[in-house]
């Protein structure tokens, strides 16, 4: 398993997520706040971990692939995608769950979404995988404090998980969200 492995993963349940929002009946609204409030976990969880380990790495290793002209120019665009998603995702909530504004608000951030993995699949993890060393990439899908390993679980502690993480603030974005780190838990007795 490796980090670009992780990623891959991640992808596939937000497309199978946003795809159980379009099949169920619009006025079921306690299962779709329920699978929203799942994906907009998993968007944001994701954003801040790739933002965290696997965009440095891309910047140190990375020559741009799948179009892109450089790593920097990937990063930047993947980051600027990324933060497209959060304000995507933050109009949903603006909305009642079920409404025709709310349904709306979905798919522009499945559109937002679905462009960015694209692009990141065919430049990011293609530029990495092709420069990055399979023991740099497995370390970062397990190494410690096992960064990215939590992506593909949903968030830290959960049921499943070989350790258990909690989310830290270490400072504030340009959106004045804050940025993450994952801190091991003191064993519990």
């Amino acid at each position: 398993m490796d980090i670009t492995q992780l990623i891959l993963d991640d992808h596939h349940e937000q497309r199978r997520l946003f795809a159980m929002i379009e099949e169920i009946d619009r006025t079921d609204t306690a299962a779709l706040a329920a699978l929203w409030t799942r994906l907009s976990a998993l968007l944001d969880v994701h954003a801040e971990a790739e933002e965290l380990f696997f965009y440095p790495e891309v910047l140190k290793l990375g020559t741009g692939a799948g179009g892109a002209d450089s790593a920097a120019g990937e990063t930047k665009d993947a980051i600027h995608d990324q933060n497209e998603i959060r304000d995507t995702a933050a109009d949903v909530a603006r909305h009642d769950v079920g409404s025709r504004d709310w349904f709306n608000a979905v798919d522009k951030a499945n559109k937002a979404n679905s462009e960015h993995m694209g692009e990141e699949e065919r430049e990011g993890l293609t530029d990495f995988r092709r420069h990055a060393s399979l023991e740099l990439r497995h370390d970062l899908a397990y190494g410690s404090p096992r960064t990215m390993r939590v992506i593909s679980r949903g968030r830290p502690g959960r049921q499943g998980s070989s350790e258990v993480h909690r989310l830290e603030p270490v400072g504030s974005t340009r959106r004045s969200r804050a940025t993450w780190q994952f801190v091991p838990e003191p064993d519990r007795q």
